[in-house]
C-alpha cells in the first residue's frame, strides 16, 4: 500500500490532544451525522467516521448526576494525557503491550521493525499514538489482559476468511479509540445525545467501562468487516456500520449494563 485513498488522497491525521478540557470548558461536540473527511483520521490509507461541524444545529443536553460528573470529569483526565515516548511509565505500558501479545518473542527495542507485526505503521509506535492519545494504548492494554483470546484472534486473524489486504490490527485499535470519544461526546462539557447520556450511566456503574466498550467495538468491527467481505480501503465503510450498530445496542430497552450488549457475547476470554 502507498499510503493514499482511492483517487491518490491522502488520508493522514490525528485527532487534536485537547489541554485540560475540564466541566467548566467550552467546546462544543460535533453533531451526530457521519462523512468522511481528509483531516481527521489517523494512519495512511484510513479515513475517518468523523463528524461535520454546523453552528446552526440545535442539540439538547443531559444533565448529569454529581457521581456521573466525577466520572466524567476522570475520563476526560484520561483522554487529555498524549502518549510521551520519552515517559517511563508511558514505555513500560508499551513494553507490557508487546509482551501480552507476543509472549514468546523477545522485543530487541522500543524502535524496532518488530512492531509492524502487530500492525504499526512504522518502527516507532509513538508517531501512531499520537492520533489517540495514551488512552488508546490503555485501551489495547486492557484488551490484551482482559480478553486475551479474543485479542489474540484479531491480532493474529485467526477467524474468518480474511481478506488480502487486512487492516492494520493496531491502527485500526487507535483508530477505535478516537471513534468513541467522538460518537460518546466525551470531550463535551456534558453529552448532548442520547448515545453519550446512556453510556455515562454504564460509566458511573463500571469505572473500565469505556475499555470495556473498547473491546466490544473491536470485536464488532471485525465481525463487520468479515460479513462485509471487506479489504483496506472498504475500512471506513465497516467503522461507520460498526457505530451505527454499537448505537443502536447501546440505546436498545432493557440494557441495563454493558454486559447486556448482544455484540459483548462476540468476546472470550
Amino acid at each position: 500500500m502507498d499510503g493514499r485513498g482511492r483517487g491518490g488522497e491522502s488520508f493522514v491525521a490525528v485527532r487534536r490532544m485537547s489541554n485540560g478540557l475540564g466541566r467548566g470548558s467550552a467546546y462544543h461536540s460535533t453533531p451526530p451525522e457521519v462523512v468522511t473527511g481528509s483531516a481527521a483520521w489517523l494512519g495512511r490509507g484510513l479515513s475517518c467516521v468523523c463528524v461535520q461541524i454546523r453552528d446552526s444545529d440545535a442539540r439538547p443536553s443531559f444533565d448529569l448526576t454529581p457521581m456521573q460528573e466525577e466520572c466524567l470529569d476522570r475520563l476526560q483526565s484520561r483522554l487529555d494525557v498524549p502518549y510521551d515516548g520519552s515517559n517511563p511509565e508511558h514505555q513500560e505500558a508499551l513494553l507490557a503491550l508487546w509482551h501480552a501479545s507476543f509472549p514468546e518473542k523477545e522485543l530487541q527495542s522500543l524502535i524496532s521493525d518488530q512492531w509492524k507485526e502487530m500492525g504499526w505503521q512504522g518502527k516507532d509506535p509513538t508517531t501512531d499514538f499520537r492520533g489517540g492519545g495514551f488512552i488508546s494504548l490503555e485501551n489495547l492494554l486492557y484488551f490484551a489482559k482482559n480478553f486475551p483470546k479474543s485479542f489474540q484472534d484479531l491480532l493474529r486473524k485467526k477467524e474468518g476468511n480474511r481478506a488480502v489486504w487486512e487492516y492494520p490490527f493496531a491502527v485500526a485499535g487507535v483508530n477505535i479509540t478516537f471513534m468513541l470519544i467522538q460518537m460518546l461526546d466525551l470531550e463535551a462539557y456534558k453529552p448532548r445525545t442520547l448515545v453519550g447520556a446512556a453510556f455515562l450511566k454504564f460509566h458511573a456503574e463500571n469505572e473500565s467501562a469505556f475499555d470495556l466498550l473498547y473491546c466490544i467495538t473491536f470485536k464488532l468491527m471485525d465481525r463487520q468487516w468479515l460479513s462485509m467481505r471487506a479489504s483496506y480501503m472498504d475500512f471506513n465503510a465497516v467503522m461507520k456500520s460498526t457505530r451505527r450498530q454499537l448505537e443502536s445496542e447501546l440505546l436498545r430497552e432493557g440494557v441495563r449494563h454493558l454486559q447486556d450488549l448482544p455484540s459483548y457475547k462476540l468476546l472470550s476470554r
